[in-house]
């Protein structure tokens, strides 16, 4: 397995809770240890991306205004992360940056200057896994409760808690150790 050059996070569901079609940042909450998972990776001094299915765009029913407003929200909440990548288009397009395709990820390999076969991608549902396998690189599921079971199942090999728990043992930190 390749060293891990860069971290790749899902947004809603992963970092923050989702809110369906969210355009308010007053509505951004983070998720218990995301910030920390955020701080964890870059106290590793490895760069951070987020990479996020934003179909309410395509749908009519967010705006790219709406979408930059609420990741802006997001990023100060969490510390700031190196690039924020993602797809607006509706399920339907057959968009090759739509997860569970591996543009998103390969465009944020290309942004960070790493090899997308180096990256590891945060996620909270198959989609992020599969375009995680789609890309070359190593995917790990955080699943929540909108996790569908058989997802569940099917990555449980590949599965943290959280993404705090997901980062660290991808870094091959030990529990309540920080990188030095």
């Amino acid at each position: 397995m390749s060293a891990v050059s860069a971290v790749l996070f899902d947004r809603d569901g992963t970092l923050v809770v989702d809110v369906p079609y969210n355009g308010d940042p007053e509505r951004v909450r983070t998720l218990p240890g995301a910030a920390e998972a955020v701080a964890f990776v870059r106290a590793a001094g490895l760069p951070t991306g987020v990479v996020s299915n934003q179909s309410g765009i395509g749908r009519g029913l967010l705006t790219i205004e709406d979408v930059a407003r609420v990741n802006r929200r997001a990023d100060e909440l969490l510390g700031g992360l190196d690039t924020w990548l993602y797809c607006p288009h509706a399920p339907d397009t057959g968009c090759p940056c739509r997860k569970p395709r591996p543009g998103l990820i390969l465009a944020a390999a290309e942004r960070l200057g790493v090899p997308a076969a180096e990256c590891l991608v945060v996620g909270d549902i198959a989609a992020d896994m599969l375009a995680a396998r789609a890309a070359g690189a190593r995917g790990v599921l955080v699943p929540n409760a909108a996790t569908a079971p058989d997802e569940v199942r099917r990555f449980a090999r590949h599965s943290a808690p959280d993404a705090l728990t997901a980062v660290r043992d991808a870094l091959g930190a030990r529990p309540g150790r920080w990188p030095r």
